[in-house]
This record gives C-alpha cells, sequence and structure tokens, in this order.
C-alpha cells in the first residue's frame, strides 16, 4: 500500500488524479490522506469524487472515501479493464479534469473505449476542452496512442451541462518524444465565445485583447453559441507554431469587466511568446505522466511550476522512471523523463 500525503507540494486535486491513473496502471493500491489540504476548500469535492468513481470503475477498484468533503481515500485496484463509460459530475466541475485521471489509465487497456463526461467544459483553473482537444492530445497520440475529442455540448462555470465524448486506443507503440523548438508560426487567433449573454460583451474582449497583442483583425474572432448553453463566457488565445501550439483561456465570471477578462489572458500569451520555449507551464505538468507510461522524451519549457514537481513527484511513487529539470537558457527549461 503506498501511502501519499497530499499536503506536500502543491496539495491540490492532481495528486489525487495522477495517483489514480498510475494505481489503475500498475495495480499498485494507494492511501492518499489529507487530500486537497492546501485549498479553500479541502476534501473531495464532487468533480474530484466523480474522478475517483471513474477510476474505481475502470480499474474494478474497491474504495474507500467516496464521499464530498472526504480527507482520506483508498484505492485498491483489480484489473483495468477497457469499455463504454459515461461518468456525470452533477455540477459545474471539470470534466476535462475527470479525463485526465481515466484517459491516461485507458492508454493501457487491453482495448479501446469510450468516454462521456458531462460537466463544465470551461471553468476556472481547469484547462478546458479546446485545450485538452488541440494543445494536449496530439502529444498523446504522438506517444503512439490514438485518442480523440468531441464537444457535444458547452457547459460554462457555475452552471455546467456540458457533455465531451472521447474515444480512446491504447498505445500501439509507444514513442519517446521530443521538442525543443517551437519552429515557424503557422496560425494565431483570439476567439470570444458567449452563451446566453449579450454578443457585445464578446465584441469587446476580441478588440481589448487585440489592443495588447497586435495580432490585427483577421485574427479576430466572435462565436454566440444557444442561449440553452449559458450563461456563459471564455476568451481564448491561441498560437500555432510547426512544432507545437499553446492555448490560454479566461473565462468570464460576473462582477468582472469583459476588458479585464481580455487584457489579462492576453497578457499571459504574449509573456510565454517571449519566452520561446515550446511548451508552456501547463502543457508541462500534464505531458508527464503520459510520457511516464510510453517511452519517456525531452522538452524545452518555462521553470517549472510547484503543480509540475509536485507531480513528477507523485509519478516516482508508483512507477520507475526519472524526471529531471535542469536550466537551459534565458527563462527556458529542459524536462526530461527517463523510463
Amino acid at each position: 500500500m503506498i501511502v501519499i500525503d497530499g499536503s506536500e507540494g502543491e496539495g491540490g486535486g492532481q495528486v489525487l488524479r495522477s495517483s489514480l491513473a498510475l494505481s489503475a496502471v500498475t495495480g499498485q493500491p494507494f492511501t492518499l490522506t489529507k487530500v486537497r489540504a492546501r485549498r479553500a476548500k479541502p476534501g473531495l469535492q464532487r468533480q474530484h469524487l466523480t474522478a475517483l468513481k471513474a477510476a474505481a470503475e475502470v480499474a474494478g477498484a474497491t474504495i474507500e472515501g467516496a464521499e464530498v468533503g472526504s480527507d482520506t481515500v483508498r484505492f485498491a485496484p483489480t484489473k483495468l479493464r477497457a469499455g463504454d463509460y459515461v461518468f456525470r459530475i452533477g455540477t459545474a466541475g471539470s470534466a476535462t479534469l475527470v479525463l485526465q485521471t481515466v484517459v491516461p489509465a485507458l492508454l493501457c487497456a487491453d482495448g479501446p473505449s469510450t468516454v462521456v463526461v458531462e460537466g463544465g467544459t470551461h471553468n476556472p483553473m481547469a484547462p478546458p476542452f479546446e485545450f485538452f482537444d488541440r494543445v494536449f492530445l496530439p502529444w498523446v497520440n504522438a506517444m503512439g496512442a490514438s485518442v480523440t475529442a468531441t464537444l457535444e455540448r458547452s457547459g460554462f462555470y457555475p452552471a455546467g451541462g456540458g457533455r465531451i465524448r472521447v474515444s480512446v486506443t491504447p498505445f500501439a507503440s509507444r514513442n519517446a518524444i521530443e521538442v525543443t523548438s517551437r519552429g515557424a508560426p503557422t496560425d494565431r487567433r483570439v476567439v470570444a465565445r458567449v452563451a446566453g449573454l449579450a454578443g457585445a460583451i464578446a465584441e469587446r474582449e476580441v478588440a481589448a485583447a487585440d489592443a495588447v497583442l497586435g495580432w490585427g483583425r483577421a485574427c479576430l474572432r466572435v462565436e454566440t453559441l444557444p442561449r440553452d448553453q449559458g450563461p456563459g463566457n471564455v476568451v481564448m488565445v491561441e498560437a500555432g507554431f510547426a512544432h507545437t501550439r499553446e492555448l490560454f483561456t479566461a473565462v468570464g465570471e460576473k462582477g468582472t469587466r469583459a476588458e479585464d477578462v481580455a487584457e489579462g489572458v492576453a497578457r499571459e500569451a504574449l509573456a510565454w511568446l517571449a519566452t520561446e520555449a515550446p511548451v508552456g507551464e501547463h502543457l508541462a505538468d500534464q505531458l508527464l505522466l503520459p510520457m511516464a507510461l510510453a517511452a519517456g522524451g525531452r522538452f524545452v519549457t518555462v521553470e517549472p511550476s510547484l503543480h509540475t514537481q509536485t507531480n513528477a513527484q507523485v509519478i516516482g511513487r508508483f512507477l520507475p522512471v526519472a524526471i529531471d529539470a535542469k536550466p537551459a537558457d534565458g527563462a527556458r527549461w529542459e524536462l526530461t523523463v527517463r523510463v
């Protein structure tokens, strides 16, 4: 039984999600104490509980502590099983964070799977569907798997109600990945999307983002979804290159000016662009687990966050891998995963 102190390092939900995926793959049971101890609302919340139950279904596991607010979880897998799964969060909790738990596990299953998750698709402090689909999954597929995702319905915080369908074909081969430069620029865009809100909000947002980025009108897009998928608003700044892609997101919230939402995410994108690192902070964190399950590799990123460092430590508890980080040049760092 592996015992993990959930208050160490970053102290959030990623410790639980990575532990569940790795336990399902390796068959090693674990106990996680002090769940999400460093969060304003510690313990399991709805999306974490859904991830726990989802992993238990995929891995045929027995679980303890499966209730909202629980600060201790025990998970004992039996057999990882491919299949067709539907998981409903029941709130606007992030669907992509649930997918971060079960998709890595199903990459190592004995056959193809389909996973449907209902909940939030565009949430603060969580990757939106577009990041999962356009930034993260291409790297997973480069590692030797075949994973596709479809946004069947948007679900904005705080209402939720979104639906994502993912098809997972496990590793046919296990490939190391290497990305040390971005390559030439290929495309860039700013998208402001509204549902059940005035289109003028999105117009103000793309204008405010462009005032920071200076990309020009041809790169700006306003999208209006049906009212029954709202109310909600998201601004996304996306930059594509020959070897990589990044996407930055801000979710509009009541009481926050549209211009402030857009300017904030535009400045975040501009800061990353200035580093010339091919892999952004959040993608760096998310690549570690599938790389450890495949054949490792290396990439250049920004200085690893505490989130990334904590994820590396959790992976090391379940797998005999070495994850090293060292400064490269300027603001860039090199991360290597050796399996």
